[in-house]
Formats: C-alpha cells, structure tokens, sequence
C-alpha cells in the first residue's frame, strides 16, 4: 500500500456514501461524454467544431479548450467559465463551440473530508486508494479551501498549420493563487481510452469568486471535500472536418500529453 495513503489514512476521513447516491442500475446520464479526440487536439486541431450549447446537453460539469485554445475552459452547475493567457475568467454564454471538451452530469456517489495539506501527487495517491477500479471512469471535484495553486492557460492561436500543444508550452502563462476557496473539476481517466481521451488525472480550477482559474500544473491543499463520480459509460462525437480526416494517428503522442498536462518538456 502505498505509503503516502498510510501517513494520510489518520486524517482524511471517509463518510457515508451521499444520502442521494442512487444505485449504479437506477442511474442515468451516467456518461463520460467527449466532444473532439484528444490525439488530435493535442497534435493541432484547435479550430472548434462542436456548439456549446450541444455539449450541455450531455452535462453539467466537466472541462475543455475553447476555440484556437483561447485559454482554458470548466464547466461547472451547467455554466462555462473561460481562464484567458491574461489571467482573465469569466462566464461565457453557450453561444460559442469547442475543438475538446469533456463533460458529464455529476452526481457525487461518495464523499470525503481532507484537512491535512496534500500535493498534487499525494492528491493522486490518495484519490487512487479510495478508487479502487484501475478501469473505472472517474469525475471528481475538489472544493474548499487551498493553501497554493498554480495553474496556467494557453494564448489563442493565429496562424496554420497549427503547432503541436507540445511545441507551444513556452507560450503558456501560468498564474499563482495563495490561501483561495475554490473548486477542481477534473477526472481519472483508465489507459484503455488512450488517444481520444486524456488518460490518467486532469484537473481545471476556479475559485469561488469566478475570476481565477486555469488548467492546475501544481497545489497544496487546505480543508477540502472531495466528491467523487464513477460513470459507467463514454461516447467520443468525433470533429467532421477536413482536418481531421486528414490527421495522422498513427504518431505515439503520449509523451506530449505527458508534457502539456505538467506544463513543461522534462
């Protein structure tokens, strides 16, 4: 077991499972719904193709990029939040479309308190002794208070062809937060659903007064509650375009995602 779990095992204390969890067999729209494919989105394919206004029809909460990766996007209670390169956040109407974006309608099935301090890697270590499917389809949300974040958001892109994400890091712009209220959005993702989706733990935060937020290259936190969702199901609605046709699948990206999930090339 892992040892981080067992330093931590004395201070995060695991509650009920929630009052209206309701049985995997009863649920609906317990779908990990993914519009665009993360290959090819990493790999340069930022012109959006899917309407806000359809994604929400498969969810609530979740996260993405918005058009020419103009920053970053959560998805949040059904609204859409955008973190600029300028540090700019801000609500956006579902007026507009995204080249990737991941949602589902959250519904907690457990909930836990945390109050000792836990980074990034021991939120990791720790979500993944209490998520104990290695296969499961996770969404998870992270709310209350951090002692530090980092988070980082990318400018919009201008001319074709576009650059690999991962040639574009020394563009990103990254933003601290000290002793922030807030919440992470994010999921565990399983290998299998490598290529159209990004695999392992990605998180977007934004803080309680709406005018922080960003894709979380880092943290410390305080006293926080985690929820946690596990789905059953994906669907990939993959970009009708030229581009994508065209696109080749055949190159290993996973060293890339690799570096644009940490925000650096080492």
């Amino acid at each position: 077991m892992n040892k981080i779990y067992y330093c931590l095992v004395g201070f995060v204390c695991l509650s009920s499972w929630t009052a209206n969890a309701q049985l995997k067999s009863d649920r609906k729209n317990n779908t990990l719904y993914t519009a665009g494919h993360a290959g090819a989105f990493i790999g340069g394919l930022y012109d959006a193709f899917a309407p806000y206004n359809k994604l929400m029809k498969h969810g609530d909460f979740g996260l993405g990029a918005p058009d020419k990766l103009d920053g970053e996007l959560l998805i949040l209670h059904g609204k859409i939040y955008q973190t600029q390169s300028n540090g700019k956040t801000f609500e956006i109407p579902d007026a507009g479309s995204t080249p990737f974006s991941v949602v589902n309608f959250f519904h907690a099935d457990k909930v836990l308190k945390a109050s000792v301090p836990m980074s990034k890697m021991q939120v990791y270590a720790y979500l993944d002794s209490v998520m104990p499917n290695q296969n499961g389809i996770y969404a998870i949300r992270i709310k209350g208070v951090f002692n530090s974040i980092k988070t980082r958001a990318f400018p919009p892109v201008t001319n074709k062809p576009y650059a690999p994400l991962a040639q574009l890091l020394s563009l990103q712009q990254f933003f601290n937060f000290s002793h922030i209220s807030g919440d992470l959005v994010g999921y565990r993702i399983p290998a299998y659903m490598e290529g159209s989706n990004i695999t392992g733990y990605h998180f977007h935060f934004l803080s309680d007064d709406k005018k922080g937020g960003g894709h979380i290259i880092d943290l410390l936190t305080g006293n926080v509650t985690i929820e946690i969702d596990e789905l059953d199901s994906f669907t990939v609605d993959i970009p009708q375009t030229k581009e994508f046709s065209s696109f080749d699948f055949k190159k290993d990206r996973r060293e890339e995602v690799r570096q644009v999930e940490n925000g650096k090339s080492n």
